[in-house]
């Protein structure tokens, strides 16, 4: 029963994501439904600003907290509604808000962690056990698995809460000002054709480039992967000449 009330808020929010992902209110922040109420949206905003603002953070950071897929439509749409700045702040807010929660829930659920963990944090204890900050931050800053998994890899670790924090706000907050600036790109774009998707919405400056970075971003573990491997097939010829 202890167990059982330990994951409660860990399953709550599991249920919450459910609930959330299968609503469909992600499909109503696609950015054609956007462009086509965009009328309605900037009527909204414009009669409610400050309750707006909250919705938005509020809906991010219940996102976030579980750990859906398509969290980048709201970040994005952020960017729609209130400009690459604006939306970037707001979307930092809830990012922070909702990685917190999320990570709270799973350290509560898992207690002091377990002898045999998930595969994901098999796979990252190593490395963290031996630089915890360096590696925290390198995890938050280059997409090596989903958001919400590795916030729940990093309470399985027992990541301390200020390291945590610091590198989910800032790791968060790099990837997601280029996310917000592609909504913002993509609703001006949309908005002078008309809602009308087409090759030559990548062509726009202010959408090309958040895409090509967040390309690189991705790029990142690979390329690590690969300048790990010529370390180690370096080391290995002088290590077998020592033995000899």
């Amino acid at each position: 029963m202890s167990r059982l009330r330990a994951a409660l808020p860990l399953i709550l929010l599991v249920l919450a994501g459910i609930v959330l992902f299968s609503s469909g209110v992600l499909d109503r922040l696609h950015p054609e439904q956007l462009v086509t109420h965009q009328a309605q949206l900037r009527a909204g905003i414009a009669d409610s600003p400050w309750l707006s603002r909250l919705a938005y953070i509020g809906l991010l950071t219940l996102a976030m907290s579980t750990g859906i897929p398509g969290t980048v439509i709201i970040i994005m749409a952020g960017g729609f509604a209130f400009g690459t700045l604006e939306g970037s702040i707001y979307s930092s807010i809830g990012l922070t808000l909702g990685t917190l929660i999320l990570f709270l829930a799973s350290r509560y659920a898992f207690g002091t962690g377990s002898k045999h963990p998930p595969a994901l944090v098999d796979k990252v204890h190593h490395g963290f056990e031996r630089h915890p900050t360096a590696y925290t931050m390198f995890l938050r800053f280059v997409p090596v698995a989903p958001f919400g998994l590795v916030t729940v890899a990093l309470a399985w670790l027992r990541c301390p809460l200020w390291l945590f924090l610091g590198a989910s706000w800032l790791g968060g907050t790099v990837s997601l000002i280029f996310e917000t600036s592609i909504g913002a790109g993509l609703g001006e774009a949309l908005a002078r054709s008309h809602g009308h998707f087409g090759a030559s919405l990548l062509m726009q400056r202010a959408v090309w480039i958040p895409l090509s970075a967040i390309g690189v971003l991705a790029l990142l573990p690979l390329l690590v992967e690969r300048i790990s491997r010529r370390r180690r097939s370096g080391a290995s010829p002088s290590a077998n000449t020592q033995d000899q």
